[in-house]
């Protein structure tokens, strides 16, 4: 029986032990870590994370002790997060920010994982899942904590499907690791995986001395230009700001496929000085195109409209696509009500023959 893409998925079954919390397997540092005040900043507090599907399953008790190994070389993702209560006498010049502060406490205490069932299988699955689903949250072990700082900075999930495979699931604390860093863990967690008996090939460098707080010079500006919000709140439409706007009505994914030559007719219609790359000239016309459907003003003066906690409701990503190389997806979040208008100007530069149909 063929399944619709916005189907949710059954619940996930646990057994009354889960989740267990996986530790180093070896003795590691017990220190604090500081985290680089890009880092640290308050909007990208939250977790990355990813989902991988598997037509077989990898044994449990590889994957855990797997991941203990792992977690010798990568010990901070077995720490928590803490709040650095400032020490110093208060003066003047303080900035009560620096309460808020966050450093990494490497107690080793472990990361949280949980295995699961689901009455589902890998074809399944990928039926009810070509685009986002809102349902995919029951892949993830939810941790009772009361905000993000006690999070556990790793969570994992196993959940084994009916047809013998499984699905893997991770949250990673953004904090901790951006995207290149979480995909060196998840590839030194795979080596460790298909060989066990291996070192890593890549070792991570944990030294934070480059990141300690010091005073400001004081010929260094207290503000930067970067971080002042000279614009002020965009009004989308009924009075609501673009934030309150987006968050007052449900979003659903659109999803647009371009193939090379699609790409290469867009390009062409720069400047013939300018030479932009595949992804430089998407970002451009998906931002264009999103910001038109929106009603918003012509000119932004490149400043942040908002930024606040990001979640998986709110995504712009670009993919490759299976069996071409030279195509690219795009997949936005919208509200329902501008989605047409969206896909309007995104395909407003082609021909109507040579705009691909979603399947």
């Amino acid at each position: 029986m063929q399944r619709s893409w916005d189907e949710e998925l059954p619940d996930c079954c646990y057994d009354q032990k889960q989740p267990s919390l996986i530790k180093p397997s070896s003795p590691t540092p017990n220190h604090m870590l500081c985290l680089s005040n890009l880092d640290d900043q308050k909007f990208l507090r939250f977790s990355i994370k990813y989902l991988y599907l598997f037509q077989k399953s990898v044994p449990i008790n590889q994957l855990k002790y797997s991941l203990s190994r792992v977690l010798v070389d990568y010990y901070p993702l077995a720490g928590r997060l803490k709040t650095l209560q400032s020490s110093h006498q208060r003066d003047d010049d303080h900035d009560e920010d620096d309460d808020d502060k966050l450093m990494i406490d490497c107690n080793g205490e472990g990361a949280v994982f949980a295995e699961a069932c689901i009455d589902m299988s890998a074809h399944e699955f990928l039926q009810v899942s070509k685009k986002p689903n809102k349902s995919w949250r029951k892949l993830l072990f939810k941790v009772d904590v009361s905000d993000f700082v006690d999070t556990p900075p790793l969570v994992v999930q196993v959940t084994k499907l009916r047809c013998g495979g499984m699905i893997l699931c991770t949250a990673i604390n953004h904090c901790f690791c951006d995207g290149i860093g979480t995909s060196q863990f998840l590839h030194a967690w795979t080596h460790l995986t298909t060989k066990p008996t291996d070192s890593l090939p890549i070792t991570p460098f944990h030294s934070r001395h480059v990141f300690n707080p010091r005073s400001p010079s004081s010929h260094a500006p207290r503000v930067h230009p970067a971080y002042t919000k000279n614009a002020p709140n965009q009004t989308i439409t009924f009075g609501l700001t673009l934030n309150d706007y987006l968050q007052s009505q449900p979003l659903v994914p659109a999803s647009l496929t371009y193939t090379g030559s699609n790409i290469l007719t867009l390009k062409s219609q720069c400047v013939p000085s300018m030479k932009c790359t595949t992804f430089e000239i998407l970002a451009s016309h998906t931002w264009r195109s999103w910001a038109r459907s929106l009603n918003l003003a012509p000119s932004l003066d490149g400043m942040p409209l908002h930024m606040g906690p990001l979640t998986s409701d709110i995504y712009c990503l670009f993919l490759p696509v299976v069996g071409d190389s030279n195509a690219d997806r795009v997949l936005v979040s919208l509200p329902k009500s501008v989605v047409s208008k969206f896909e309007y100007y995104m395909n407003k530069f082609l021909d109507p023959n040579d705009i691909v149909v979603a399947k």
